[in-house]
């Protein structure tokens, strides 16, 4: 007998089940039946619509997979929209409110559709710690989708996940209508001092993030000067033995480098310059003093017929120690042979180069040990990127302080605005909070 097929591959998971379903079906079991299976064709629709299917809808649940984490969250939101305007034509004891989780990681797929992982498992528990009518997204979502939607997240902390060591970054997305979903007409008794202290922090936020906007958008992305980290991606290996699978590798290079390229507060050398060093068993440190770059990426790509090992590796140039590591293990048919390509890439961007990536952790450990008056205008940016993870009292003060000072010597840098902009808005939560 043949072994089961099983794949292995990223992708968008997300996960919802119903609030208070067990109380609905105590009402009225057909009703209660009869409106989840309503609600699920909207699922279906809205997830088909990004190019997502249906893996399973067991009990009140429902659980799909999409091909990118933007378009698992557009579903999201357009669902919750959805169900909110139909729940609003229902009495309120008849509303049925889902919470939605969505995440993207490594899944496994077998022979049946069924999918397993610890992406799944990361899907439910942001599906548990949100709230009815309401989306909670990882912070690895939040990394691809940060700026391509018209829409505010909230940081919902570090979430513990049974079994996943380490802890996940969770995000609130703010959905129209989510008060209709959840069922509840929350109208506050208004005292004057109350709603005088909650439009002065109305007035900060919309002030700070306007402030940060209009910087955003009128400086230009040139970064030389500001202490960014500078990367070169020279040639992953062909391991293949076969001269021919040369272009793949090579493109595997380039759609790293051009995807580097896009990151803010980096800068990439070109691949003209990287490429001349392929072939060769090369000194890292010497290559990172002619390419001035303090970090190099290099890896290997091993392809049969049928299977693709890709290893990837960040060094650490002035020191010549191993940053990271990583080896991406996939299956290959004639089909997929390119979006891997481009779906391994995208991997090793995210991991070195995302918010909260390797890069900028090694940055931030070495602004960590410097003196405030020698940190430069990218360290007071990464100090604001770890205010924005711990929203603690101390990064508060350290990165207001840090940035509002650089902002004085390097006031076109739009990061440092946008951070400022950020540190204002969490002082503004925390007063109407505190109300």
């Amino acid at each position: 007998m043949s072994e089961p097929k099983i794949t292995e591959r990223l992708e968008a998971i997300l996960a919802a089940d119903a609030a208070g379903y067990s109380r609905l079906m105590e009402d009225d079991e057909k009703a209660t039946v009869a409106t989840l299976n309503d609600y699920r064709t909207v699922f279906r629709q809205r997830i088909e619509a990004h190019h997502g299917r249906v893996v399973d809808t067991a009990g009140d649940s429902v659980l799909a997979v999409l091909t990118t984490a933007l378009g698992a969250v557009q579903a999201a939101v357009e669902i919750q929209k959805e169900l909110g305007v139909r729940n609003g034509q229902l009495p309120e004891r008849r509303r049925m409110a889902f919470r939605i989780g969505v995440n993207l990681g490594d899944i496994i797929e077998q022979e049946d559709g069924s999918v397993y992982g610890d992406g799944v498992n990361i899907a439910a528990r942001l599906e548990r710690i949100g709230e009815p009518g309401g989306v909670c997204i990882s912070g690895t979502v939040y990394d691809q989708i940060e700026g391509k939607l018209p829409l505010s997240f909230t940081f919902a902390g570090e979430q513990r996940v049974k079994n996943i060591a380490k802890p996940v970054r969770a995000y609130r997305v703010a959905v129209d209508g989510r008060a209709l979903a959840r069922g509840a007409d929350r109208r506050s008794a208004g005292k004057s001092r109350r709603r005088a202290l909650i439009a002065a922090a109305g007035l900060i936020l919309i002030g700070a993030v306007a402030l940060g906007a209009w910087q955003l958008s009128r400086v230009s992305t040139h970064v030389a000067g500001k202490g960014v980290p500078v990367v070169a991606v020279l040639a992953f290996a062909n391991m293949s033995g076969d001269p021919q699978q040369e272009y793949f590798s090579d493109g595997l290079t380039e759609n790293i480098i051009d995807t580097l390229a896009q990151v803010r507060d980096l800068r990439v050398i070109a691949r003209t310059s990287a490429f001349r060093y392929k072939g060769q068993a090369v000194d890292v440190r010497r290559v990172g003093e002619e390419l001035g770059a303090q970090y190099l990426v290099e890896g290997s790509v091993r392809r049969s017929a049928q299977t693709l090992r890709v290893t990837a590796q960040l060094i650490d140039t002035g020191t010549g120690l191993h940053v990271w590591s990583k080896t991406y293990d996939r299956e290959l048919t004639a089909k997929n042979v390119f979006a891997i390509q481009d779906q391994i890439a995208v991997g090793i961007v995210n991991t070195l180069a995302g918010t909260y990536g390797v890069l900028r952790q090694q940055g931030l450990a070495a602004a960590k040990r410097k003196p405030p008056s020698a940190l430069s205008s990218y360290e007071c940016v990464l100090l604001g990127m770890e205010h924005r993870r711990t929203f603690s009292l101390q990064t508060s003060r350290r990165a207001r302080d840090c940035l509002e000072k650089a902002i004085m010597v390097d006031p076109d840098y739009a990061a440092l605005w946008g951070y400022l902009a950020l540190v204002y808005l969490e002082k503004a939560e925390t007063v109407r909070q505190a109300v």
